[in-house]
Protein backbone atom coordinates (compact mmCIF):
# COMPACT_ATOMS: atom_id res chain seq x y z
CA UNK A 1 0.00 0.00 0.00
CA UNK A 2 1.23 3.42 -0.83
CA UNK A 3 1.59 6.00 1.90
CA UNK A 4 1.77 9.76 2.11
CA UNK A 5 5.24 11.08 2.73
CA UNK A 6 5.37 14.30 4.72
CA UNK A 7 8.22 16.69 4.34
CA UNK A 8 9.92 18.08 7.44
CA UNK A 9 8.00 21.35 7.19
CA UNK A 10 4.64 19.55 6.76
CA UNK A 11 5.16 17.18 9.70
CA UNK A 12 5.81 20.00 12.17
CA UNK A 13 2.89 21.74 13.94
CA UNK A 14 1.99 25.24 12.77
CA UNK A 15 4.16 27.87 14.36
CA UNK A 16 2.69 30.52 16.59
CA UNK A 17 3.41 34.09 15.63
CA UNK A 18 5.24 36.54 17.84
CA UNK A 19 2.50 38.06 20.00
CA UNK A 20 4.77 40.88 21.11
CA UNK A 21 4.78 42.40 17.62
CA UNK A 22 2.10 45.05 17.06
CA UNK A 23 0.92 45.83 13.55
CA UNK A 24 1.42 44.18 10.19
CA UNK A 25 4.82 42.68 10.99
CA UNK A 26 3.04 39.65 12.48
CA UNK A 27 -0.41 39.16 10.89
CA UNK A 28 -1.03 35.90 12.81
CA UNK A 29 -1.98 37.71 16.03
CA UNK A 30 -0.31 34.91 17.94
CA UNK A 31 -2.69 32.26 16.58
CA UNK A 32 -2.08 28.81 15.17
CA UNK A 33 -2.90 28.19 11.51
CA UNK A 34 -6.64 27.71 10.82
CA UNK A 35 -7.55 29.05 14.27
CA UNK A 36 -10.34 31.37 13.14
CA UNK A 37 -12.80 31.46 16.04
CA UNK A 38 -13.07 34.48 18.33
CA UNK A 39 -11.42 34.15 21.71
CA UNK A 40 -13.89 36.59 23.24
CA UNK A 41 -17.21 35.53 24.75
CA UNK A 42 -20.57 36.89 23.58
CA UNK A 43 -20.88 39.74 26.13
CA UNK A 44 -17.44 41.06 25.18
CA UNK A 45 -18.21 40.89 21.45
CA UNK A 46 -21.43 42.80 22.06
CA UNK A 47 -19.51 45.58 23.79
CA UNK A 48 -17.01 45.67 20.91
CA UNK A 49 -19.82 46.05 18.39
CA UNK A 50 -21.22 49.00 20.37
CA UNK A 51 -17.90 50.82 20.04
CA UNK A 52 -17.50 49.84 16.39
CA UNK A 53 -20.99 51.14 15.52
CA UNK A 54 -20.31 54.38 17.42
CA UNK A 55 -17.10 54.99 15.47
CA UNK A 56 -18.73 53.92 12.21
CA UNK A 57 -21.53 56.47 12.69
CA UNK A 58 -18.99 59.23 13.31
CA UNK A 59 -17.08 58.15 10.22
CA UNK A 60 -20.21 58.70 8.11
CA UNK A 61 -21.60 61.80 9.84
CA UNK A 62 -18.42 63.91 9.95
CA UNK A 63 -17.73 63.93 6.17
CA UNK A 64 -21.40 64.79 5.62
CA UNK A 65 -21.01 67.77 7.95
CA UNK A 66 -17.99 68.87 5.92
CA UNK A 67 -20.07 68.72 2.74
CA UNK A 68 -22.81 70.81 4.36
CA UNK A 69 -20.23 73.40 5.41
CA UNK A 70 -18.79 73.50 1.90
CA UNK A 71 -22.28 73.95 0.45
CA UNK A 72 -22.80 76.76 2.99
CA UNK A 73 -25.96 75.16 4.36
CA UNK A 74 -25.40 76.61 7.88
CA UNK A 75 -25.09 80.07 6.34
CA UNK A 76 -28.73 80.11 5.28
CA UNK A 77 -29.91 78.27 8.38
CA UNK A 78 -28.27 80.75 10.77
CA UNK A 79 -28.76 83.78 8.47
CA UNK A 80 -25.06 84.62 8.45
CA UNK A 81 -23.40 87.15 6.21
CA UNK A 82 -20.33 86.21 4.15
CA UNK A 83 -18.15 88.10 6.61
CA UNK A 84 -19.43 86.10 9.55
CA UNK A 85 -19.72 82.75 7.79
CA UNK A 86 -16.06 82.43 6.78
CA UNK A 87 -14.68 82.44 10.36
CA UNK A 88 -17.50 80.12 11.40
CA UNK A 89 -16.76 77.68 8.59
CA UNK A 90 -13.01 77.90 9.13
CA UNK A 91 -13.11 76.79 12.75
CA UNK A 92 -15.90 74.29 12.11
CA UNK A 93 -13.75 72.64 9.41
CA UNK A 94 -10.83 72.46 11.86
CA UNK A 95 -12.95 70.86 14.58
CA UNK A 96 -14.61 68.35 12.26
CA UNK A 97 -11.33 67.40 10.52
CA UNK A 98 -9.64 66.88 13.89
CA UNK A 99 -12.53 64.76 15.12
CA UNK A 100 -12.49 62.69 11.93
CA UNK A 101 -8.78 61.97 12.26
CA UNK A 102 -9.36 61.02 15.90
CA UNK A 103 -12.01 58.56 14.72
CA UNK A 104 -9.57 56.94 12.27
CA UNK A 105 -6.91 56.68 14.96
CA UNK A 106 -9.48 55.22 17.36
CA UNK A 107 -10.67 52.65 14.81
CA UNK A 108 -7.13 51.51 14.11
CA UNK A 109 -6.45 51.17 17.83
CA UNK A 110 -9.73 49.28 18.34
CA UNK A 111 -9.13 46.55 15.79
CA UNK A 112 -5.51 46.11 16.83
CA UNK A 113 -6.36 45.71 20.51
CA UNK A 114 -9.17 43.28 19.73
CA UNK A 115 -6.94 41.13 17.54
CA UNK A 116 -4.10 41.16 20.05
CA UNK A 117 -6.30 40.29 22.99
CA UNK A 118 -5.62 43.65 24.64
CA UNK A 119 -9.18 45.02 24.45
CA UNK A 120 -10.85 45.76 27.77
CA UNK A 121 -13.96 47.67 28.75
CA UNK A 122 -12.06 49.95 31.16
CA UNK A 123 -10.55 51.74 28.16
CA UNK A 124 -13.98 52.59 26.78
CA UNK A 125 -14.02 56.20 27.92
CA UNK A 126 -10.62 56.73 26.25
CA UNK A 127 -11.99 55.32 22.99
CA UNK A 128 -15.21 57.34 23.22
CA UNK A 129 -13.60 60.70 23.96
CA UNK A 130 -10.44 60.48 21.84
CA UNK A 131 -12.12 61.79 18.63
CA UNK A 132 -13.66 64.76 20.45
CA UNK A 133 -10.41 65.65 22.20
CA UNK A 134 -8.71 65.59 18.79
CA UNK A 135 -11.40 67.91 17.40
CA UNK A 136 -11.08 70.44 20.23
CA UNK A 137 -7.29 70.37 19.98
CA UNK A 138 -7.44 71.07 16.22
CA UNK A 139 -9.79 74.00 16.86
CA UNK A 140 -7.45 75.70 19.32
CA UNK A 141 -4.30 74.97 17.29
CA UNK A 142 -5.94 76.74 14.34
CA UNK A 143 -6.76 79.68 16.61
CA UNK A 144 -3.12 79.88 17.71
CA UNK A 145 -1.87 79.66 14.12
CA UNK A 146 -4.36 82.27 12.87
CA UNK A 147 -3.38 84.65 15.68
CA UNK A 148 0.33 84.29 14.88
CA UNK A 149 1.12 82.87 18.32
CA UNK A 150 2.03 79.49 16.86
CA UNK A 151 3.98 80.20 13.70
CA UNK A 152 3.61 77.15 11.48
CA UNK A 153 2.08 78.89 8.47
CA UNK A 154 1.50 82.45 7.45
CA UNK A 155 -1.66 83.70 9.19
CA UNK A 156 -3.31 84.38 5.80
CA UNK A 157 -2.82 80.75 4.81
CA UNK A 158 -5.45 79.78 7.39
CA UNK A 159 -8.09 81.29 5.10
CA UNK A 160 -7.70 78.22 2.86
CA UNK A 161 -10.24 75.51 3.67
CA UNK A 162 -8.10 72.66 2.27
CA UNK A 163 -5.16 73.75 4.42
CA UNK A 164 -7.40 73.94 7.48
CA UNK A 165 -8.76 70.45 6.88
CA UNK A 166 -5.25 69.08 6.37
CA UNK A 167 -3.91 70.83 9.47
CA UNK A 168 -6.88 69.67 11.52
CA UNK A 169 -6.35 66.09 10.38
CA UNK A 170 -2.65 66.11 11.28
CA UNK A 171 -3.23 67.72 14.67
CA UNK A 172 -6.04 65.30 15.49
CA UNK A 173 -4.24 62.14 14.38
CA UNK A 174 -0.93 63.09 15.99
CA UNK A 175 -2.51 64.73 19.02
CA UNK A 176 0.29 63.62 21.37
CA UNK A 177 2.86 65.45 19.24
CA UNK A 178 0.59 68.49 19.04
CA UNK A 179 0.21 68.59 22.82
CA UNK A 180 4.00 68.37 23.21
CA UNK A 181 4.37 71.36 20.87
CA UNK A 182 1.76 73.32 22.82
CA UNK A 183 3.63 72.48 26.03
CA UNK A 184 6.76 74.06 24.56
CA UNK A 185 4.72 77.12 23.61
CA UNK A 186 3.24 77.41 27.09
CA UNK A 187 6.69 77.16 28.69
CA UNK A 188 7.93 79.89 26.35
CA UNK A 189 5.02 82.19 27.18
CA UNK A 190 4.74 81.53 30.90
CA UNK A 191 8.20 80.29 31.79
CA UNK A 192 9.51 83.86 32.26
CA UNK A 193 6.73 84.63 34.73
CA UNK A 194 7.56 81.54 36.75
CA UNK A 195 11.23 82.43 36.71
CA UNK A 196 10.42 85.93 38.05
CA UNK A 197 8.30 84.44 40.81
CA UNK A 198 11.12 82.12 41.83
CA UNK A 199 13.53 85.06 41.74
CA UNK A 200 11.27 87.12 44.00
CA UNK A 201 10.88 84.24 46.44
CA UNK A 202 14.66 83.85 46.50
CA UNK A 203 15.12 87.57 47.21
CA UNK A 204 12.58 87.44 50.01
CA UNK A 205 14.39 84.51 51.58
CA UNK A 206 17.70 86.39 51.35
CA UNK A 207 16.12 89.47 52.94
CA UNK A 208 14.73 87.39 55.77
CA UNK A 209 18.13 85.85 56.46
CA UNK A 210 19.77 89.30 56.36
CA UNK A 211 17.32 90.70 58.91
CA UNK A 212 18.10 87.86 61.23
Amino acid sequence: MGGVILTASQSQPPRRGNSSVFGQADPTDGRELYDWKSKYDDPARKEMWIEAIYLGCLLVILPLLMILLWLEWPKGLLHLSDEKYRPFAKYAFAWIAGTLSGVLFDMKWLYHTIARGLWNVDRRFWRLFTPHISGALSFFVLALVASGTLRIFDTKATDSYPLIVGLGFLVGYFSDSAIAKLTELAETLFGTVRAKERHRESNRADDTKGNE
